[in-house]
């Protein structure tokens, strides 16, 4: 899959992005907004086991977050089941030297129509850490809607913290 964007490139991973990927991805301050699922340190070996699960994964749902050649970070959504198999909930996140360009809220609005049109999806959600403003403010932009703040919801880096629930209704 290929999406091209004004800011930057939706694309399939490719085993030639592990060079970029532990690049951008070794850097706590993206690893202190995300899931603890994503490593802190990012090693290269953690990078090899990513890029052979995106590869091998169907349906395709995360990508490559490309800019001037580059895979500069990831974004996917991953669809619920059951009786939540209408729901996604949407993950992203771009290398630190690429923050504040715009480029995360246009491949999140980008995601989220592929999300509805190319898979049936009729609710997006994403659950940002409260400390977590600029990904708050991503989303709102991208057309989310706050729905509720759920109180000491998560435990990361130590401390429960609190995160704040947006959705996107189709």
């Amino acid at each position: 899959m290929v999406l091209s964007l004004h800011s930057c490139t939706l694309r399939s991973w490719r085993s030639d992005d592990l060079d970029s990927l532990v690049e951008h991805a070794d850097n706590r301050k993206i690893w202190r907004n995300l899931r603890d699922g994503f490593p802190h340190p990012y090693r290269r070996s953690d990078g090899r086991e990513f890029l052979r699960r995106m590869r091998t994964t169907r349906p395709e749902t995360t990508f490559a977050i490309e800019v001037d050649g580059a895979a500069i970070g990831a974004i996917g959504f991953m669809p619920g089941e059951d009786v939540e198999r209408v729901s996604a909930e949407v993950g992203y996140w771009i290398g630190e030297r690429f923050w504040g360009r715009g480029i995360a809220t246009e491949a999140l609005r980008a995601l989220t129509r592929l999300a509805i049109d190319g898979h049936r999806q009729t609710r997006l959600f994403a659950v940002p850490f409260a400390w977590n403003v600029a990904s708050c403010r991503v989303l709102e932009k991208a057309g989310y809607v706050l729905e509720a703040r759920l109180r000491h919801s998560a435990f990361k880096d130590g401390e429960l913290v609190d995160q704040m629930q947006y959705a996107h209704i189709a």
